[in-house]
């Protein structure tokens, strides 16, 4: 595996530096690492990266992605998927468990994980449902997948709620023993039988059954007292509303143990986007009105939301082109999330660059418990790093996607910023805003399991 030298980077508190990665310590999570910082560095035998005017952010992780293999690889695969992840500047993703089977067995995530090595691109944890095929009656295999190759250490029904307060209680007892935690997919059911977008004027006007905003901040307000009554953690998916951010705030502020995400399209697109019926604005929850977004933009940066995911969810041409009642829930995101964090947060001055790493890096490793990731550049750090040109504007096209499914809500969006340069495990995935080919990559993959 080849040193790389990063020449000229700028990090995000501001200083430029050479970056130069290379083999690491067998006792490392990445066996490679950030060999040395500074000016004018040099090393023989590197492949030299200009990298002058390009930020360097340790590996973006995504906590919420949707890869979709086993069973619904027209969709996605764990490899496109990867795929799609260098390319959006991602070193590592958690795949939810509503697959077919579902992961609720140590086998199913076992495979899923050692599909992620095989790609190589990324990093790939998986998450285990919380019940048996995600019906919401039985507790799954929780003990076998933590215990497992896979070391699961995150739980969600992502997709659908735990809806049964008692078997949500149970399931937040038997997490808490060995230090996991359990993502929620916030939704009552009986409240959106029949919705296909957010409940309001609009959703009178259109004449579609309406989401409100009280099913998803009734199962908050039910969960974070559940936790705490527990001394469990919990976290919330793709909060949405203003109402649950609120909700969130006042569990904070008491010291319970939870955590939240808000989704890049939750910061960005509104619920007039319904008007046109395309359904690559169908989603789940829906777009809400402006009000809500302004309120996620808000808590993301105090601290509220602690988290941007993706809730990458890819979907056959089939699936999309068609009515809208008959469309399924879902868009892309991986490609695209660093850029619209970028519109949304950093060129509105909500955020500085530091925030956006710890939004999109930092926080969702540790959440995540996915170690080698998220740490920040220096010396020693896990060779994991995006390099992102923040300068540039482009008109996002199905040129920018990586993965099977060109479900995006930005397709024709003007949107800023680019990912150049991706490195995992101290290897090249994406070059010259190109992803590696997946050959190369795992050859190199492979060679770095073998390292001793």
């Amino acid at each position: 595996m080849n040193d790389y030298l990063l020449k000229g980077a700028t990090l995000s508190d501001g200083r430029t530096t050479d970056i130069i990665l290379g083999p690491g310590s067998s006792g490392t999570a990445s066996r490679a690492a950030v060999k040395a910082l500074g000016t004018n560095l040099s090393e023989a035998g590197a492949t030299v990266i200009d990298a002058n005017g390009l930020l360097a952010l340790p590996g973006l992780v995504d906590l919420h992605t949707h890869l979709r293999e086993p069973g619904f690889e027209g969709s996605e695969t764990v490899l496109t998927g990867s795929r799609a992840a260098a390319k959006g500047g991602f070193t590592a993703v958690n795949a939810m468990a509503n697959s077919s089977p579902v992961a609720d067995t140590a086998g199913v995530v076992e495979q899923v994980q050692a599909l992620g090595d095989r790609a190589g691109y990324v990093t790939v944890r998986p998450i285990g449902a919380v019940s048996q095929g995600l019906k919401g009656t039985h507790l799954s295999e929780i003990g076998a997948m933590a215990n497992s190759r896979a070391a699961v250490r995150v739980f969600s029904d992502d997709g659908l709620c735990v809806a049964d307060p008692l078997l949500m209680r149970r399931a937040l007892e038997y997490i808490k023993g060995f230090g996991g935690v359990l993502a929620q997919h916030a939704q009552e059911p009986r409240l959106t039988e029949g919705a296909q977008m957010n409940e309001g004027e609009l959703s009178a006007t259109l004449g579609l059954g309406g989401w409100p905003a009280v099913a998803e901040e009734a199962i908050i307000a039910r969960d974070v007292l559940l936790a705490h009554h527990v001394g469990a953690r919990l976290h919330i998916c793709h909060v949405s509303t203003a109402g649950s951010v609120e909700v969130v705030r006042w569990a904070k502020s008491r010291g319970f143990e939870v955590t939240a995400e808000v989704t890049p399209h939750h910061l960005l697109l509104t619920e007039d986007l319904v008007s046109t019926y395309d359904a690559r604005y169908k989603v789940n929850p829906p777009l809400r009105r402006s009000e809500d977004v302004e309120a996620l933009r808000g808590a993301l940066a105090d601290g509220t939301i602690d988290i941007v995911a993706t809730d990458h969810a890819p979907h056959t041409a089939e699936a999309k082109s068609c009515e809208w009642a008959g469309a399924a829930n879902g868009m892309v995101g991986l490609e695209s999330a660093l850029s619209v964090v970028q519109k949304t947060m950093v060129d509105t001055g909500l955020l500085d660059w530091a925030g956006v790493e710890r939004v999109l890096s930092a926080a969702p490793a540790r959440i995540g418990q996915v170690s080698g990731q998220g740490q920040p550049i220096g010396v020693g750090s896990p060779a994991e790093i995006t390099l992102y040109d923040r300068s540039v504007s482009r008109s996002f096209s199905i040129d920018d996607l990586a993965g099977k499914s060109t479900n995006s809500p930005y397709l024709e969006r003007e949107l800023p910023g680019r990912v150049v340069a991706t490195f995992h495990g101290g290897y090249a995935t994406v070059l010259d805003a190109a992803v590696v080919d997946t050959e190369t990559v795992s050859a190199q993959a492979a060679a770095l399991v073998g390292a001793p």
